[in-house]
């Protein structure tokens, strides 16, 4: 008998694993409290400002007396900065509820990052979300930096898209695209040089940062897959499943501008895989075709126009700035505008 496989040995891994379970709930139970705390410190701190009779001066002079008496009476992590987190957190979440139902899910740090963003809208979807997605701090600050929620939002415009039929289980596909997205991970240099081929490599050889780009509910099924019919045998890209959409996602990789032949090209691949390769559980699948450019004549008038199961969307090997992801989501307002005009003429 292998000595791993001894009653000893079971017997010593199971203690391990109760221990570090409790050592787990214990923290998490302590992280919940002291953030709970912070906020209830936060909440006297502004209570005892509004008394005084000079704001301003008074709370600054509140401020420095709170952070000298309390690292006098406890130590470290109550420098002057950190009460001003603490009262800034509260002026943040006013209300109690947001704290205990919430904030006090993620750690300090996760709300502290989360606090400085400005948008409130923002702010609700990074709790949920790095609540719900057990996002580390480190993925929070990288998506916050990149502007995730508004890539996520500029691809809403796109109306009434759902994949599924039962409109008591709609999901808008859209809310799982983002437009644009960005790929600094791979660091590649501007202007790009690269092949598509080589893009599409550097993807899988970091396809953990590439699945949290990408967003909740994907799993990768293969790189250059093939899909056959009698007469002829065809390789797309990436093809990835989402558990939450129930459906295939195949990604085409462009490194110009899209062009009309790019959408009737995944058009079919999206019918040939609705045909030969989706079951009768699956929703309708879905084709997102990744360029560097839209060109906004085939947008307009290729079938990106009509189709709910295909979208075209930029790639950027770099962190914009808000200041360049405003002009972006403009730029795509303004081309969506363009397509429901022309479409208002039609009908």
């Amino acid at each position: 008998m292998n000595r791993s496989d001894t009653p000893a040995t079971s017997f010593i891994h199971d203690v391990v694993q109760i221990l570090q379970l409790a050592r787990q709930k214990t923290y998490s139970a302590i992280n919940s409290e002291m953030v709970i705390a912070y906020w209830q410190m936060g909440r006297r701190i502004v209570q005892e400002e509004q008394n005084g009779e000079q704001k301003a001066t008074y709370g600054e002079a509140i401020l420095k007396t709170l952070s000298v008496a309390l690292t006098a009476e406890l130590g470290k992590g109550f420098s002057y900065a950190n009460i001003r987190n603490f009262r800034q957190f509260y002026l943040t979440y006013p209300d109690e509820a947001i704290c205990y139902t919430v904030c006090s899910k993620l750690s300090w740090s996760h709300n502290r990052l989360i606090m400085r963003v400005e948008v409130p809208e923002a702010r609700v979807y990074y709790l949920k979300e790095c609540s719900n997605q057990m996002w580390s701090v480190r993925t929070l600050e990288r998506n916050i930096n990149s502007h995730y929620y508004q890539r996520l939002l500029s691809s809403q415009t796109k109306s009434d898209v759902s994949i599924l039929d039962q409109d008591s289980d709609k999901i808008p596909a859209n809310d799982f695209i983002k437009d644009p997205y960005v790929f600094e991970f791979l660091n590649i240099a501007e202007p790009v040089s690269a092949l598509e081929q080589d893009i599409e490599k550097a993807l899988i050889g970091n396809l953990q940062q590439f699945l949290l780009e990408l967003g909740k509910g994907f799993s990768f099924v293969g790189r250059q897959f093939r899909i056959s019919t009698e007469t002829s045998h065809f390789y797309i890209d990436l093809v990835f499943y989402n558990y939450l959409l129930k459906c295939f996602v195949l990604f085409d990789l462009k490194t110009g501008k899209l062009t009309h032949q790019d959408t009737g090209q995944m058009d079919m691949y999206i019918r040939m895989f609705d045909d030969l390769k989706k079951q009768d559980d699956d929703n309708p699948t879905i084709g997102i075709i990744l360029c560097t450019e839209k060109d906004e004549t085939v947008v307009k008038y290729s079938i990106l126009n009509d189709s709910k199961q295909l979208f075209a969307t930029k790639y950027m090997l770099y962190l914009p700035t808000e200041e360049e992801l405003i002009a972006e989501i403009e730029r795509e307002r303004r081309l969506l505008s363009m397509q429901l005009k022309g479409n208002e003429k039609l009908k």
